[in-house]
């Protein structure tokens, strides 16, 4: 596990470390480009409409939901239910569970296409994830920063690059204390595709 760029000296005190583990390379590169190559064009990609901020906006990225049967998924005004596990990636969360300890039922798959696509600030934090989820995000092709803010006071606000083949875990409250976010990008324009592996508690 690697330590994080945002721990600084001066900012371990003010970001809770507990709340994150990291571990780059756990996709190696070669690995990455194939599975990019195959679920650019084989994965049924949606670009939804959603409920943000009491407007209806075009999500500026693209989604699928997989994960076991019967495990839907409600966020932002908006339900997906789950395509069945493929090969590939029912073996990406065994390897997961494996190194980690922890287990998932469902996965969202992110496409973000270039700089221009993007997520807004969230925290994830819906009923079915059920208190303090643990959340495992895996980044492959473009890097790009992650950046958090605290819900209470938005000046505490840190970042660190999410290179390609890492493994990021989210745990205990930090999806109630905390939002994040990925910023559009003027230089990092390659394909990036997230993958975060959730538990649906229903």
């Amino acid at each position: 596990m690697k330590q994080l760029s945002l721990f600084g000296s001066e900012e371990t005190l003010l970001f809770p470390e507990n709340l994150l583990e990291y571990y780059p390379g756990f996709v190696p590169p070669d690995e990455s480009a194939a599975l990019i190559g195959k679920w650019i064009t084989e994965v049924p990609w949606r670009q939804q409409v959603m409920q943000m901020y009491g407007k209806q906006v075009t999500a500026p990225r693209l989604m699928a939901w997989y994960g076991d049967t019967e495990k839907s998924y409600t966020f932002s005004g908006t339900r997906f239910e789950p395509y069945g596990w493929t090969k590939e990636l029912a073996a990406l969360k065994k390897r997961i569970e494996e190194k980690t300890g922890f287990t998932f039922n469902s996965v969202l798959l992110n496409y973000y296409r270039d700089g221009n696509d993007s997520v807004a600030w969230h925290g994830d934090n819906e009923q079915e994830l059920g208190r303090n989820p643990v959340i495992a995000s895996v980044s492959l092709g473009q890097e790009r920063r992650f950046e958090f803010r605290y819900r209470a006071d938005h000046s505490r606000k840190y970042g660190l690059p999410l290179e390609n083949g890492s493994l990021l875990i989210m745990k205990g409250d930090l999806q109630h204390t905390w939002e994040h976010r990925i910023p559009k990008s003027k230089t990092q324009n390659a394909p990036r595709i997230n993958l975060t592996f959730r538990t649906i508690q229903r």
